[in-house]
């Protein structure tokens, strides 16, 4: 190699002068300089060893070995490093630094084919997790580069070996399997087998003080590590979270006719993970909360855990094994894994009505954020992943399900099934993009499903869907009525003209009666006619009979008017269920007034014999309560309302259903005679029949009294946190302490403190602090923590993980429902500069809708 001046060569790059002038990349991960290195280099591996320490304050020191085949050498090639030290060894001993989040290799370092780089390095500690007693790393969706130099994005998939030398006392995971254990005095070096290609996303290590089960099922052998300290919660939930691992294991395999790819699996269970969690391959990572249930444990919970553990063992085929090219379609892996998650646990609770159950888990949350003026496409432009973390949301993980189902139906199931096995077969261990799946299935259908695709995938918003009744006049002689219903669609951005093909449902309730046919909505408006002829009117049309339907349905006045009035009275459980989505729709489009709404809810919770129902009518009258009824009117209903959930919890003959009564019961809860007996409920003084509260109730229990400034707040939060057990959980709650007090001097030192980004770092103990700072009854004294909320919103992307941004709003505008806190929001959005991301503009206006709409009523 021709003797060169390292440093002058690297200046000329970084300032773009002299000849072969390369100009350095920007900061992050740009999709230009991605799609350069993706033509350029191939057969990519890591060899990683990483030092951890057994102090959190101590920092994480590495090694890498680069290896990879290169096309057109004559070209720098830049590494992504954002670590706090990097320096790379050139074959010849020579170094180059690190500047701006990249190493820039120049030509003369470089050779057609193989190419070799060994770095040491200092890792950041962000992605890394770091705690007293363990860390783990979570790199998605371009944070690898926070710990190591990496090619940090996603088409570039790579084996890797790794090794980690941590305290001997510790345990460790990797994505490969645990090859040796060495011990070295008071240290431990463990080395793990290389793992199949996988992105650096996918890619993970974790250490600490973990115990281990381990379990067969079906002749494969799994292993979880946590922290649990209760031995009777592990006890109570090992073999299901086991068996619901294997079931979804033999189901994935016999769906898409490939064998599980990546050899051993474990999982991880993390207190308070930012994550459900998060699809690793070999070594997924939960909340260990979501996966230990309590004995209180509603349906809703269990259900929730089947689908979280189905939704990423599903990723292991969609997302790990067939990767997107680039984050833009992060949605495709998403939706899959949410979709299957559906089908697979349906054999495993029969009892459920899972039709009823996926309207319930899929459209609230997709509407929250489809209705509002933030809300987003599906697939979205992305130039840098930088700004990767602000594509996830509702309109990834819920809304995209529903167009799924949609496209399921109109391939028909078996000609979809087939369809994802040759796409998975196709593309194993590779990458693929969503216009390569449309090209793909529509050979196998006559449906223009690129014409589809544009409407669901790459537009935003949801059609307003109106009916219109026509009911005929007939002679005395012949008094049947003759009906017609006219279903019309219209796009919410009108300018836009956009028109969406689905299937929907039309039901027509007669006396003793009812009629349903099946339409497609495919043009502006759809004529369904030539109904049978009845004695009488109808009662009410559903335009979304089955619940399959998307939109923003606007029912006409008289069916609109009969729902309100009986809706607990509908002889259909899914059938409820649709009508009661549809009636909190209509409430926040000003078409149903809130009090009459939690009429409708207060008349329909005591009577549902369907738990999933429960569980929603309950979260609605909570919203309804503190969100749409003025503070005014609250005082006077509580007494009625706090009556009907005592009620609904002595009634209740299930713990799951009086676990969900008495949760409602508790988050509503204002006045003494109540607070007073929740207290004694808290205290053990008093049981609450046929319910078991474990101590993570005992925790929620404690604070909510506490943000209600009952008598001895500071000794009930005092006492909790002494008998508290788990010391994960005794840590987080003497995190929130503050965020209670009844000081506001305490709660503004609380806050300050979250602006340095050292002290936001567990964000499901941030969310939960903030969610108390401004909870309902401190609206008044918490109005003024919002602009400077709003105004950390662009380091908090920046420095949070994937969800922080949207959950830090949501959190923060949670309790508030005044004009002048809504005028706070609506002038820092008419100031924001030219430069300030879109992406978070529109976060803002998703989390601030409710807001507005409740200000302005």
């Amino acid at each position: 190699m021709p003797v060169l001046d390292i440093l002058g060569v690297l200046a000329m790059i970084l300032t773009g002068s002299g000849a072969g002038r390369t100009q350095n990349p920007d900061p992050g991960v740009p999709l230009a300089l991605a799609e350069a290195r993706a033509a350029r280099i191939s057969n990519l591996r890591y060899e990683l060893h990483f030092d951890i320490p057994p102090s959190p304050t101590d920092p994480v020191r590495g090694r890498a070995v680069v290896r990879f085949d290169l096309r057109n050498p004559s070209r720098p090639l830049a590494l992504d490093f954002a670590g706090t030290f990097a320096e790379i060894l050139l074959e010849d001993g020579r170094r180059v630094e690190a500047a701006d989040e990249h190493l820039v290799i120049p030509p003369a370092a470089l050779r057609d084919g193989a190419n070799q780089i060994t770095l040491t390095f200092q890792s950041a500690d962000a992605p890394l997790n770091r705690n007293p007693e363990f860390l783990y790393a979570l790199f998605v969706p371009a944070r690898a580069r926070q710990a190591f130099p990496a090619f940090d994005q996603p088409d570039l998939k790579a084996r890797y070996t790794v090794s980690l030398e941590i305290p001997a006392a510790w345990e460790a995971l990797s994505n490969g399997a645990p090859l040796s254990r060495e011990r070295r005095d008071d240290r431990a070096l463990i080395r793990f087998a290389e793992t199949e290609p996988i992105s650096t996303y996918l890619f993970t290590f974790a250490a600490g003080h973990f115990q281990m089960e381990q379990a067969e099922r079906n002749g494969r052998e799994f292993r979880m590590l946590h922290r649990e300290t209760d031995a009777a919660k592990v006890a109570r939930n090992r073999d299901a979270i086991f068996d619901l691992h294997a079931d979804a294991l033999a189901w994935l395999e016999k769906y898409t006719g490939i064998p599980y790819p990546f050899g051993k699996f474990e999982f991880l269970l993390v207190p308070s993970f930012q994550f459900g969690g998060m699809e690793h391959p070999g070594s997924v990572y939960y909340n260990a909360s979501a996966l230990f249930l309590d004995q209180s444990a509603t349906q809703n919970q269990k259900l929730g855990r089947a689908s979280l553990i189905a939704h990423e063992t599903a990723h292991m085929w969609f997302g790990d094994l067939v990767t997107m090219r680039w984050f833009n379609d992060v949605w495709m892996k998403e939706v899959f894994a949410n979709f299957m998650a559906a089908k697979i646990v349906n054999p495993a609770f029969p009892e459920i009505n899972h039709d009823l159950r996926f309207l319930y888990a899929h459209y609230p949350a997709a509407y929250d954020v489809d209705r509002t003026a933030g809300t987003n496409a599906i697939r979205q432009p992305l130039e840098n992943l930088n700004e990767a973390g602000s594509l996830y949301g509702a309109i990834i993980y819920q809304k995209a399900p529903i167009v799924m189902r949609h496209l399921e139906m109109l391939l028909g199931e078996e000609t979809f099934r087939d369809g994802m096995r040759e796409y998975l077969k196709r593309y194993a261990f590779g990458n693929a993009t969503w216009t390569d799946l449309i090209a793909l299935l529509d050979t196998r259908t006559p449906e223009d499903l690129a014409a589809w695709s544009h409407a669901w995938v790459d537009e935003r918003g949801r059609p307003t869907i109106t009916t219109r009744i026509s009911v005929g006049d007939e002679p005395e002689a012949a008094p049947e009525v003759p009906v017609d219903v006219e279903i019309a669609q219209r796009d919410p951005y009108e300018a836009r003209g956009l028109r969406w093909s689905q299937p929907l449902s039309v039901g027509v309730q007669f006396p003793g009666v009812a009629v349903v046919k099946a339409v497609r909505l495919d043009a502006e408006r759809v004529t369904v006619s030539q109904w049978h002829r009845f004695p009488a009117a109808p009662l009410y049309v559903l335009p979304n009979w089955d619940g399959v339907g998307y939109g923003n349905f606007v029912l006409d006045p008289a069916s609109r008017e009969y729902l309100l009035k009986n809706l607990h009275a509908l002889d259909d459980e899914l059938r409820r269920g649709v009508a009661t989505v549809t009636l909190w729709e209509e409430m926040l489009d000003g078409r149903v007034d809130p009090a009459a709404m939690l009429d409708t809810l207060m008349r329909a919770a005591p009577v549902e014999p369907n738990e999933l129902s429960v569980q929603r009518l309950l979260t609605y009258t909570q919203q309804a309560y503190w969100r749409w009824i003025p503070a005014s009117h609250r005082a006077p209903l509580a007494p009625k309302l706090e009556a009907l959930l005592r009620a609904g919890l002595a009634a209740a003959k299930t713990q799951s259903v009086k676990s969900a009564w008495f949760n409602a019961l508790r988050d509503v809860a204002v006045t003494p005679g109540t607070l007073a007996w929740l207290e004694r409920v808290w205290s053990k003084a008093e049981a609450v029949p046929g319910l078991v509260l474990a101590e993570p109730d005992d925790i929620t229990l404690a604070q909510e009294l506490a943000v209600r400034g009952v008598p001895n707040t500071e000794k009930i939060l005092a006492a909790q946190i002494a008998r508290t057990q788990n010391p994960d959980r005794k840590a987080r709650m003497i995190f929130v302490r503050p965020a209670l007090s009844a000081d506001p001097r305490v709660r503004d030192a609380f806050f300050s403190r979250l602006q340095d980004p050292v002290n936001r770092r567990r964000e499901a103990w941030v969310l939960e602090g903030i969610g108390y700072l401004h909870h309902p009854l401190r609206a008044a004294d918490s109005a003024q923590y919002v602009r400077p909320s709003l105004e950390m919103l662009r380091e908090i992307q920046r420095t949070g993980d994937i969800f922080f941004p949207k959950r830090w709003m949501d959190a923060t505008l949670s309790g508030h429902t005044s004009a002048d806190v809504a005028h706070t929001v609506r002038t820092f959005l008419d100031t924001l500069p030219p430069d300030y991301p879109e992406r978070l503009r529109r976060i803002i206006l998703s989390s601030s809708d409710d807001l507005f709409r409740a200000a302005e009523r």
